[in-house]
C-alpha cells in the first residue's frame, strides 16, 4: 500500500485502460510535455507526476499506465501494479474514459478497481469534440459514479470544468485548507530543490539507483532494456537537502533509436530534456562493459547543457575480484575515454547493495554547491594578473594579448568574460589551462566552466 509523504501536496491521479487520452490530459492540465504521447496502447509505463494550480489551488497530478486495456506491452502486469499503487495513494481520481469507442468492457474493471479506494472519483469522458463521439457521454453513467464531466484533452474543452470539479473535491477533503498549501497559496518558503538527472545507455541500472536512493520501490524495474520511458521525478530529503531525482530512459547511439521506433525517439528527448533542466547529472556506467563512446556523448551533452557532472560506475559489487591493479586499470582506461570530463568525481558504486550510496548523495551536494560559487571581482582579476604573467596568452595572429579585466557574469555554470587589449578568442587550450587553473584555485569540482573573451571597447 503507497502512503502519501508527510506535507506533500494533495494528490490528484489520473486513471483508465491504455489509449484513452490520460497522457494528453495530464500535458493539458500541468501546461507541459512531461508525459509522452503517441497512438500506441500501452506508452506510459510508470507513474509521472507534476505539480498543478487551478483557481488558488496546488495538488499533485499524477499520469498512471492504462489498466486492463489491449497491450502488446510485455511489462503490462507491472503497469498495472504501478497503477495500484498510484491511486491507492490518491485524495481523488480522474477517471478517463474513450467517448469514441463507448463503454467497453476494460472500462467496467478498471471502475471497480478504483471504487475499492474510497476517494472522490470524477469520471472524464474525453475525446467528446469527435463527431462520432456525439451523444455517447450518458452512457458512462452505467459505470455507477455521480460525477461525470466531458473533456476534449486534446483541444482543451471542458478541462476547466474539469478542474474545477477537482478543486472542490479536495476542498471537501481538506476544508481547512493546510493540505492545499495554505490557504490555497502554494508556500515561498520551501527549501530549495537540487534537480538531479540520472542518465545513462539503457539497462545500466538508473531505476534500481532511484529505488535504493529513495529506499522505496517508486519506478518500475526490469531486467528488459528500455523499461522506463518517461522522465520519472521523485524527492529525497538527505541531512536536510531536497534532491529532485529524475529517472530518465536509457540513451542508445542515434541510429539505434531511430531504428526503435517512435516511442523511444520521444523517449530519448525527454531524457535529454531532463539533462538541459538538471543541475547535476549522474552518468551512470556498467562495469562490466566499461565506458563506451555513448557514454562519452551523453556526458559529452551534459557538459554542453552547463549542468553539473558525475561519473558513477554501477554493478561494482561484480568487480570485487580485479584486485587493486585492476581497478587502477579500469579508472584509467575509463577516463582516458571520456578525458574531457576530467574534472568531473568517478565514483565505484553498487545500486542493488547500497555501496558508497553516501559518498554518491555527498558528491552531488558538493557539485551542485559548486555550480553557484561566485568569485568576487577583486579576487578574480588578482588571480588572472598571477596566472597571465607567469603565462601569457597570445593572440591567433601571435600578437601580444593583455587581459585588462576580467568579471564573473554568471553562476550555474560559473561563467566568466576577460576583457582583453587585442584579441576575440583564445586558443582552445590556452582557454582548457585557465579553466584548470580556476578549478585549482577555487574548486567548481564536477561543474563546467564558460569562459569568454572580448575586446575592450575604446
Amino acid at each position: 500500500m503507497a502512503t502519501k509523504r508527510r506535507g506533500a501536496l494533495p494528490s490528484v491521479v489520473i486513471a483508465g485502460r491504455p489509449n484513452v487520452g490520460k497522457s494528453t490530459l495530464f500535458n493539458r492540465i500541468t501546461r507541459s510535455r512531461k508525459a509522452i504521447v503517441t497512438m500506441t496502447p500501452g506508452t506510459t509505463r510508470d507513474l509521472v507526476a507534476e505539480d498543478a494550480e487551478w483557481c488558488g489551488v496546488n495538488f499533485r497530478l499524477v499520469d498512471s499506465g492504462g489498466m486492463f486495456g489491449a497491450s502488446d506491452d510485455p511489462l503490462e502486469l507491472k503497469v498495472l501494479e504501478r497503477g495500484q499503487l498510484g491511486i491507492d495513494s490518491a485524495d481523488v481520481i480522474v477517471f478517463v474514459v474513450d467517448a469514441r469507442e463507448g463503454l467497453v468492457p476494460p472500462d467496467q474493471a478498471v471502475a471497480d478497481l478504483v471504487r475499492k479506494v474510497g476517494v472522490p472519483v470524477v469520471v472524464a469522458v474525453n475525446k467528446l469534440d469527435d463527431r462520432r463521439a456525439r451523444n455517447r457521454g450518458l452512457e458512462f453513467y452505467q459505470l455507477g459514479f455521480d460525477l461525470v464531466t466531458e473533456v476534449s484533452a486534446e483541444h482543451g474543452t471542458g478541462t476547466g470544468d474539469l478542474l474545477d470539479v477537482i478543486v472542490r473535491l479536495l476542498h471537501d477533503k481538506h476544508p481547512s485548507g493546510t493540505s492545499l498549501g495554505g490557504s490555497g497559496v502554494k508556500r515561498t518558503d520551501e527549501p530549495k530543490e537540487t534537480a538531479v538527472a540520472i542518465v545513462g545507455r539503457p539497462n545500466v541500472g538508473k531505476s534500481s539507483l532511484v529505488n535504493r536512493l529513495l529506499r522505496e520501490e517508486r519506478v518500475m524495474v526490469s531486467d528488459r532494456p528500455g523499461t522506463t520511458r518517461d522522465a520519472v521525478d521523485e524527492l529525497l530529503v538527505w541531512r536536510g537537502r531536497h534532491f529532485r531525482l529524475v529517472d530518465t530512459a536509457g540513451i542508445r547511439r542515434p541510429g539505434r533509436v531511430a531504428k526503435g521506433g517512435k516511442i523511444e525517439s520521444v523517449s530519448v528527448v525527454v531524457s535529454k530534456r531532463a539533462i538541459e533542466r538538471a543541475d547535476v547529472a549522474v552518468l551512470l556506467i556498467d562495469a562490466q562493459e566499461g565506458v563506451t563512446d555513448q557514454d562519452a556523448a551523453i556526458v559529452g551533452a551534459a557538459d554542453k547543457a552547463g549542468c553539473g557532472v558525475i561519473v558513477a560506475v554501477n554493478k561494482w559489487d561484480l568487480m570485487k575480484g580485479i584486485g587493486e591493479e585492476g581497478v587502477r586499470e579500469f579508472d584509467e582506461l575509463a577516463k582516458r575515454q571520456i578525458k574531457f570530463m576530467d574534472y568531473a568525481p568517478f565514483l565505484h558504486i553498487s545500486a542493488l547493495t547500497g555501496e558508497r550510496l553516501p559518498r554518491l548523495l555527498e558528491a552531488i551536494d558538493r557539485v551542485s554547491e559548486a555550480r553557484q560559487h561566485r568569485i568576487s571581482t577583486g579576487e578574480l582579476n588578482r588571480f588572472f594578473q598571477e596566472v597571465t604573467a607567469a603565462h601569457p596568452p597570445v593572440s591567433p595572429d601571435r600578437r601580444e594579448v593583455r587581459i585588462l579585466y576580467s568579471v564573473q557574469s554568471a553562476v550555474a555554470p560559473p561563467t566568466f568574460v576577460c576583457f582583453t587589449n587585442v584579441a576575440t578568442r583564445f586558443h582552445f587550450s590556452y582557454v582548457r589551462f585557465l579553466t584548470n587553473r580556476l578549478r585549482d584555485a577555487f574548486g567548481y569540482e564536477g561543474s563546467p566552466i564558460r569562459l569568454h573573451v572580448r575586446r575592450r571597447q575604446k
